[in-house]
């Protein structure tokens, strides 16, 4: 049993089992490490742990096991300990503990009780590395931009190429995870590129002020375009003058036709009139 727990552990092949609630297609999860915490010869039942990556069916692994080791198997119990850095001996409460921190909040209006039971959101990435951003590039990460080195205000030692990393503000709070695209030494030494692309924005938008747009650079780029649209702006209006000029005089043509057609009809049946009265 311990020497099947060894051989699977690394990167496996794992297709969802038919009562899942994702797709079943073959996939790869890979499973850190396992210890056999107990074996019972008589019952056949296993009793092991698992560190794995997130979407590991452990049902799966259990089929697997029992087909390495030639006489099949199932689980019969699973048990959850931890999810992240959310460990069942410091982060579990019951619903009991919900109500009780709501009437103390509400009647004695402590609410130490209640940020014990609801935890903030950056108590889940306190074990990924920290880049410390600049409040005015915080909106443009939370619109999805690239982090780049003028951004870029502290940031933990030991990030390397590839890694996950949390982007935050000066206050502590989160902005986003990122995909690191430099590594420490690369980012103290550099003036310039690309810090970390954003995998997953978490701030909501608009929260800080938009500052992009304003720098020199952008500035220039500015007044550069402002100057081709004014050209373009003063052909135009050429054009929309020279065409209302146009229809202006097509209009005028228009309603004079229409005067005289009706000064014409007016005669016309004013002389049919003085005739019906000849004729009576």
């Amino acid at each position: 049993m311990e020497r099947a727990l060894e051989t699977l552990t690394g990167a496996l092949f794992q297709r969802p089992p038919l009562i899942s609630a994702v797709k079943r297609q073959l996939r790869i999860r890979t499973i850190y490490s396992t210890k056999l915490f107990e074996y019972d010869a008589e019952r056949k039942l296993a009793v092991f742990w698992v560190s794995c990556e997130a979407g590991t069916y452990i049902r799966t692994l259990c089929v697997h096991l029992g087909l390495l080791l030639g006489v099949g198997g199932h689980m019969q119990e699973l048990r959850r300990v931890r999810s992240g850095s959310c460990h069942e001996n410091s982060n579990l409460v019951t619903m009991h503990d919900v109500l009780d921190a709501m009437w103390m909040m509400d009647n004695l209006k402590q609410e130490n009780y209640l940020r014990r039971v609801i935890m903030p959101l950056e108590s889940l990435l306190t074990h990924y590395k920290r880049v410390v951003v600049k409040d005015s590039a915080v909106n443009a990460l939370c619109y999805g931009a690239k982090l780049m080195i003028p951004g870029v205000l502290r940031y933990d030692p030991g990030i390397e190429v590839n890694d996950e990393c949390v982007l935050m503000t000066t206050k502590g709070e989160a902005i986003a995870i990122g995909i690191s695209q430099m590594s420490t030494a690369v980012i103290a030494t550099c003036d310039h590129g690309i810090v970390a692309k954003v995998k997953r924005v978490v701030m909501e938008r608009d929260l800080y002020p938009r500052r992009w747009g304003l720098g020199p650079v952008a500035q220039s780029k500015k007044s550069a375009k402002h100057l081709v649209r004014t050209d373009v702006a003063t052909a135009s209006v050429k054009t929309h003058a020279d065409e209302a000029a146009k229809s202006a005089s097509a209009d005028q043509k228009e309603k004079k036709e229409k005067k005289e057609k009706k000064e014409k009809k007016e005669k016309k049946e004013k002389h049919d009139k003085k005739k019906q009265k000849i004729g009576e």
